[in-house]
C-alpha cells in the first residue's frame, strides 16, 4: 500500500515497502523543501513525477549506478578527450544547466524537470548539496549535469548535450574528479543505453542502502569550485 507524506513530517517508509510494480514507488505527496529532499537521498528515494501528478518518491531495485573504477571510455570518446574540442568547468552556471536538462527532448514531449523542481535543487545548490558539470565550445554550453553530493556519493539527476559527446565528456570528467577526491560511487537511479556505455551497473536496493549507511558521513576532499 502507498504511503501519504505528511508536510509537517520528514519521515519516509522503509525502502522495502517500495512496490514491485511500478518498480520502486516509496511514497506519495509531501513537498520540495530542501530538506526533504536531501532526506530523500539520505534515505535512499528520489522525486520523479510529471506535471498535474503528486509529488512521487522511488527507490527502485535493481539500482544503477557506476563505481569510479568502473568507467569505460570508448575509443571513440577518448578521442574527443584527447582532442580536447570542449572545456569543463564546476558549478559555473548551475541554473543554465538545470534549465537545459529541463528543456524539450526528441523522445519525451514533457519534462519531470519542473519549475517548482528547478527551484528547489537551485535552493540545493546555494547550500553546497547539488553541483553541475558545465561543458563549453568556445563560450556556448553545448552539454552538463547536475546531481547532488553527500559524504563519499554522487547522486546524479540529469544531463543535456547538444554537440557529440559533450555530457559523455562532462560525466568522464566529473567521474575522474570524483574519484581523486574519493568518492565511491555515483547513483544514475535508472539504466539507460548511454550510462551503461559509460561503464554502469546494476546493484540492489540493499547493497545501494548499505553503501548509504557506510559512504554519506564520511568526509571528501572535493573542491567544486577548484
Amino acid at each position: 500500500m502507498l504511503t501519504w507524506l505528511q508536510r509537517d513530517s520528514l519521515v519516509f517508509p522503509p525502502l522495502n515497502k517500495a512496490l514491485s510494480e511500478p518498480n520502486g514507488l516509496l511514497a506519495a505527496g509531501g513537498d520540495l523543501q530542501p530538506e526533504r529532499l536531501i532526506q530523500a537521498y539520505r534515505h535512499g528515494c528520489f522525486p520523479w513525477f510529471q506535471d498535474g501528478q503528486p509529488i512521487l518518491w522511488w527507490s527502485p531495485d535493481p539500482r544503477t549506478v557506476l563505481l569510479p573504477d568502473k568507467l569505460h571510455t570508448s575509443r571513440s570518446l577518448a578521442k574527443a578527450l584527447r582532442q580536447e574540442r570542449y572545456r569543463v568547468t564546476l558549478d559555473q552556471a548551475f541554473s543554465e544547466v538545470i534549465r537545459a536538462c529541463a528543456g524539450p527532448r526528441s523522445y519525451a514531449i514533457e519534462t519531470w524537470i519542473t519549475s517548482p523542481m528547478q527551484d528547489a535543487y537551485l535552493e540545493l545548490h546555494k547550500r553546497g548539496v547539488a553541483h553541475s558539470v558545465e561543458v563549453w565550445r568556445d563560450q556556448e554550453l553545448v552539454g552538463g549535469l547536475y546531481g547532488l553530493a553527500m559524504g563519499q556519493l554522487f547522486f546524479g539527476e540529469s544531463m543535456f548535450s547538444r554537440a557529440d559527446n559533450a555530457s559523455k565528456v562532462g560525466f568522464v570528467t566529473l567521474v575522474e574528479r570524483l574519484k581523486s577526491w574519493g568518492f565511491v560511487l555515483i547513483d544514475c537511479q535508472m539504466p539507460t543505453e548511454h550510462l551503461l556505455s559509460l561503464g554502469a551497473q546494476s546493484i540492489s536496493r540493499a547493497e545501494f542502502a548499505h553503501y548509504l549507511s557506510t559512504y554519506l558521513d564520511q568526509p571528501s576532499r572535493a573542491d567544486w569550485l577548484a
